[in-house]
């Protein structure tokens, strides 16, 4: 979940952001032409992140 409280699924998510709890600074691109079967919100394909203390 975003700071905002918005909530993105994303997509092609790196090993090391699949944990839970675990605080990052994620940057990527909203993918408007992309679905999926989740449907938990907009498509934000990972393009870079920074894990935060």
């Amino acid at each position: 979940m975003a700071e905002s409280g918005e909530t993105y699924e994303l997509q092609d998510v790196p090993d090391e952001l699949q944990q839970p709890n675990l605080n990052v600074k994620v940057q990527g691109e909203v993918r408007e032409d992309v679905m999926t079967m989740a449907m938990i919100g907009p498509v934000l394909q990972v393009q870079s992140f920074e894990v935060m203390d």
